[in-house]
């Protein structure tokens, strides 16, 4: 009674992998062990398990590590430490979670998309805006999500600090700018909450109701949810292959009288084409002639080249708004991200940051400071480019086997842009798709206004290979 039973020997072991390659510490192996044996009723309720002593010679591991194991146990309340008696498993042991059905499939729009995006109770995510896990905190950066200590440094802010975010990171991503030519001292540079937070902040101060703002069409649908909650007039701007049209660009910021046009110049979403050198020169030919504010959100910057045509890099900060984030390339996790523009911007984007959010974390910031001065954020994105490509291409042959025609030539970011036969309701496809626990996410979901759009969706790289996403379509795809 005072023993586990038959349990599996992990002596010398040191780590053993789980099921989706991601190393485990032999304190989690010994709880999920020991969780697994209550679970199969080896382990009754009230029953007292081994003594620190005994359990750390049945499972072959140290003392420290059974007592970091139970003490696991004990807050999540599989087991109760009774003083100077020992640990028992608990009476009162939390219910297992029931499996999670798909929802029931309402109104299929960017609010349901963006919806299961959080929610992830789809299996086929191939509409999914993010990368797999594994790719991001389940690998290489994992371990290392905390604070590196070093002589004479805080890991911990000890209050909010600079409105402006933490000055190292500010003066790390200074250089990092400088290494795209984007000239941008400390002080203009804003962190933020990510890139959602610092488009949020960048609609307050720039927008207000009726104004008409010019998009990307198809563009990024958050940010269309942005622009409806403070009432503006959406109109959208032709995106092509190369980028934003820039005659249609400049015919509707002269019919509107628009002075901000928001835009993703690269692996743009849900594209993931980007603009080229004779586009952006146009693009801010155009800005300059009808007076327009450009936001350019760069999410993807990390992982492209940093001589890729930058409307910032050209226009050095001056209408360029420049937006950028870690979110993409560390982990959706990390709410952290980052504005550029000229100093009397950023100082008003300060003063608003203040009074909406008090300050951002500095906490986060301190992370990723440490990532990247110890080089371990360099390394991570070198695999990470690595994956982007190898899954770019296994999606380009998914794609063509499927008869699906990809728009452009997108690279280095997670998207591509599939055109649907005509006689296709996207929406509907989608909505048929989530009955099987498959996300699409629909072409309609990105079409900023009532313009009338052929059918299309955006998928991931990192999911459109999956079997059940190619079954799904060839049945429907046909008329």
């Amino acid at each position: 009674m005072h023993n586990l039973g038959k349990v599996r020997t992990i002596r010398n072991m040191g780590t053993v992998q789980s099921n989706n390659g991601a190393a485990r510490s032999r304190i989690e192996t010994i709880a999920d062990e020991i969780v697994a044996r209550i679970e199969r009723g080896a382990l009754r309720p009230g029953e007292r398990l081994p003594s620190i002593r005994g359990a750390s010679e049945l499972f072959g591991a140290s003392k420290n590590t059974i007592v970091d194991a139970y003490d696991r146990l004990v807050a999540s309340g599989q087991i109760e430490s009774k003083p100077g008696s020992g640990f028992y498993v608990s009476t009162h042991r939390p219910k297992r979670a029931e499996a999670v059905e798909p929802a029931k499939v309402g109104a299929v729009d960017s609010v349901w998309l963006l919806r299961e995006q959080l929610e992830k109770r789809y299996e086929v995510r191939v509409g999914d805006g993010r990368p797999p896990a594994a790719w991001m905190e389940g690998s290489e950066v994992g371990p290392y999500l905390r604070p590196v200590s070093r002589p004479g440094q805080r890991s911990l802010p000890e209050s909010y600090g600079s409105p402006y975010g933490l000055l190292p990171l500010r003066q790390r991503i200074a250089g990092l700018l400088a290494e795209r030519s984007i000239g941008a001292e400390p002080t203009q540079v804003l962190l933020t909450q990510g890139a959602n937070d610092a488009l949020d902040m960048i609609v307050r101060q720039h927008v207000e109701p009726g104004d008409p703002v010019l998009v990307d069409s198809p563009g990024y649908y958050p940010l269309f949810g942005k622009l409806r909650l403070a009432k503006a007039r959406l109109i959208g701007v032709r995106r092509t292959a190369d980028g934003p049209d820039p005659d249609d660009l400049a015919a509707k910021a002269a019919s509107t009288g628009a002075r901000i046009f928001f835009t993703q110049s690269l692996a743009h979403n849900p594209t993931g084409c980007s603009i080229t050198l004779p586009v952006a020169y146009r693009l801010l030919r155009t800005a300059t002639e009808h007076n327009l504010r450009i936001v350019d959100s760069d999410p993807f910057a990390d992982v492209l080249s940093n001589t890729s045509p930058r409307l910032a890099a050209l226009d050095q900060l001056d209408r360029v708004i420049y937006v950028g984030t870690f979110a993409k390339t560390l982990s959706a996790s990390l709410r952290s991200g980052y504005i550029a523009a000229n100093a009397e911007t950023i100082a008003r984007l300060a003063d608003l940051k203040m009074i909406t959010r008090a300050n951002s974390s500095g906490y986060i910031e301190q992370i990723i400071y440490d990532l990247i001065t110890s080089g371990r954020y360099r390394g991570h994105l070198k695999r990470l480019i690595g994956r982007i490509e190898a899954a770019t291409t296994q999606a380009n042959d998914a794609l063509s086997r499927l008869g699906l025609p990809v728009f452009g030539q997108p690279r280095g970011g997670f998207y591509m842009w599939c055109e649907l036969p005509s006689h296709i309701d996207d929406t509907q496809l989608s909505r048929v798709a989530a009955e099987r626990s498959i996300l699409l996410a629909p072409g309609s979901a990105f079409n900023p206004d009532a313009t009338p759009a052929p059918p299309a969706m955006r998928v991931n790289i990192a999911h459109v290979g999956d079997p059940r996403f190619a079954s799904f379509m060839a049945e429907h795809r046909a008329p």
